[in-house]
């Protein structure tokens, strides 16, 4: 893939609106000038993650991530610098000039290129299931109507029939222009054992497409319309696009709803989420496998940290939960959890009982406490010693987990009294749990914490002059004649000094996007996006700017004068008398300039 010109990139991020991007992802809310949100890439529940539309930067005060647009994009969308640009260039209409060939687009942007494929077999299935006449697609619709599947619902989540015949996406693509190595690669075809060609992946098989939170398609889910024609469902496997456990199904249409009431409502199947949009629950989605991943969690705590999950009520449905409930509570989501007849889902239940007594069922949620007390009490006799010390151990680690202290306190009440044994008891097995939790759970409760040493105090102040650079240039000449990059100590901002210098000499634009855009170091630009995030510089900004030279200075003569005296020290200790002569007589003469 040839360099895209610096001119190029200029010009795709000049055309891009920050706040636009993001807001694709993320619901951003407007403070004054900025726009704040819980950060995308850790775990918080106060919004610490500002985007800054004036300077088009955004950066997370929580954990230290910033950057420009690109940046945004590149850790989002898990890209390369190049790849991120092109993704935006198409965004804003910019073309890239490319050494290649139009024909060899999937050579050099797979990930587009699996996309596109993805998008052409989405239209494909979503026509044969609602126009083909063979007897098949005839059966797939007859199928939707006797699960009671609308016509609305199947355009609004463009459900799919895959053709009962070995070839009929293969085919479709080939007359596309697609290759066959492309669509391997999308997941969408399977090499024959006997190396004579490919097989379409999904055959007579109702097909649900999985998109990701800004519509595109990702990945496909099958299920058989007969029982033991084959496994009941199938899916994509893990592609360049598609990794298992890290998207949820319907999120791309439930993900207003979830913002706008601030809770999301987590069901187990494609039908379940179908039916649940049907009935004008909107702000549902389903978890396109068993016990949710958190990558999964960490998704919807951007919209909200409320969570209801309405799995299956059998076995499957409760061990399913059981495994996710822990992981909820450590990734700071508020959960409950609403109970369903035994044998019935949430299909099922809003034919048999109606829209409205699934929102009585979602509203009645119980607490995670008193879920996994239930369900515990079940499996193990609460009335013998054996049955108590079985559900402790299964609640404990659960309290454990929560951050809030006085909720700590409060279940361990409420779990002596179900059990009938004293609180001190259960203290004191509380006690024990630390030691029995697995240390990446130990290691959250350090994440987070802000670094502490020596040099603080002068890393502020190179800081601090650092940014009046980079909100007014008129310093920036001024400080290149006082000072070198070599005078800063924090080695981020020196490498950024030097580039601000560098760019002066060369006479460049010196903005902040620029300057973010010059560095390939997350680091430096974390740090960069850090300074110009933080408020304006007040007051007298020329005072401030000869404090901050006076200071760097003054540190600059503190550390050599330390270094005399570590060499003068190390020569006494080899017993060098000479070059203890020689160092203090530097020494003398520097202390007198």
């Amino acid at each position: 893939m040839g360099r895209i010109p610096e001119e190029i990139v200029a010009q795709v991020i000049d055309r891009c609106d920050i706040v636009e991007v993001i807001a694709s992802y993320i619901p951003l809310k407007r403070m004054g000038c900025n726009f704040k949100a819980l950060c995308p890439f850790h775990h918080e529940k106060t919004p610490s993650f500002v985007v800054t539309p004036e300077k088009q930067i955004f950066h997370c005060f929580g954990c230290g991530v910033g950057g420009n647009i690109v940046n945004f994009v590149m850790r989002q969308e898990r890209l390369e610098f190049p790849e991120a640009i092109r993704m935006l260039a198409q965004k804003v209409n910019v073309t890239i000039p490319s050494d290649e060939a139009p024909h060899a687009l999937h050579v050099t942007n797979i990930r587009q290129a699996i996309l596109r494929i993805n998008g052409l077999a989405v239209n494909f299935f979503h026509k044969t299931l609602l126009a083909d006449q063979s007897a098949a697609a005839k059966g797939a619709r007859e199928y939707l109507k006797k699960r009671a599947i609308e016509l609305d619902i199947v355009r609004r989540f463009q459900l799919g029939f895959a053709p009962n015949s070995w070839d009929a996406l293969l085919t479709h693509l080939r007359q596309e222009g697609i290759s066959l190595g492309l669509m391997e690669k999308a997941g969408l075809i399977v090499a024959r054992e006997n190396g004579s060609g490919y097989y379409d992946r999904f055959r007579n098989r109702i097909i649900f497409p999985i998109f990701d939170t800004r519509a595109h398609c990702r990945a496909f889910g099958a299920r058989a319309m007969v029982e033991g024609e084959g496994a009941k469902y199938i899916n994509s496997p893990e592609t360049i696009l598609y990794t298992k456990g890290h998207h949820l199904y319907g999120f791309h249409l439930a993900k207003q709803a979830i913002a706008d009431e601030d809770g999301v409502v987590m069901v187990e199947g494609y039908v379940d989420c179908l039916t649940a949009h049907q009935a004008n629950i909107q702000n549902v989605v389903a978890s396109l496998g068993t016990a949710l991943t958190v990558e999964q969690i960490r998704l919807l705590r951007r919209y909200t940290p409320r969570l209801v999950m309405l799995f299956d009520m059998d076995p499957a449905g409760e061990a399913a939960m059981m495994r996710s409930l822990d992981t909820l509570i450590e990734e700071g989501m508020e959960v409950r959890v609403a109970m369903l007849e035994e044998g019935e889902d949430p299909d099922s239940f809003v034919h048999r009982y109606g829209a409205n007594k699934l929102r009585e069922r979602i509203q009645a949620a119980k607490t995670i406490f008193d879920y996994k007390l239930d369900v515990l009490t079940r499996r193990h006799d609460s009335d013998t010693v054996d049955g108590k010390a079985k559900i402790a151990a299964a609640m404990l680690p659960t309290i454990y987990r929560f951050g809030n202290e006085l909720v700590k306190a409060e279940y361990i009440k409420q779990l002596a009294r179900a059990l009938d044994v004293t609180q001190e008891t259960l203290i004191r097995e509380y006690k024990k749990v630390r030691q029995t939790l697995p240390s990446s759970s130990l290691l959250k409760i350090q994440e987070g914490l802000p670094a502490h040493g020596a040099g603080l105090r002068g890393q502020a102040v190179e800081r601090g002059l650092l940014k009046l650079m980079m909100e007014e240039g008129d310093f920036i000449p001024k400080v290149k004649q006082e000072l070198h990059p070599s005078d800063f100590q924090d080695t981020s901002i020196r490498v950024a000094i030097a580039k601000i210098f560098e760019f002066f000499q060369d006479g460049k634009r010196i903005d902040t996007v620029s300057l973010i855009s010059s560095f390939k170091d997350a680091a430096i630009q974390e740090m960069l996006s850090g300074i110009v995030a933080e408020a304006e510089v007040v007051g007298d900004r020329e005072k401030m700017y000869q404090d901050c030279i006076n200071r760097i200075k003054h540190n600059q003569l503190k550390i050599r004068r330390q270094g005399f005296v570590q060499q003068i020290r190390e020569a006494e200790a080899a017993g060098n008398s000479s070059r203890v002569s020689e160092l203090t007589q530097q020494f003398n003469r520097f202390v007198k300039t």
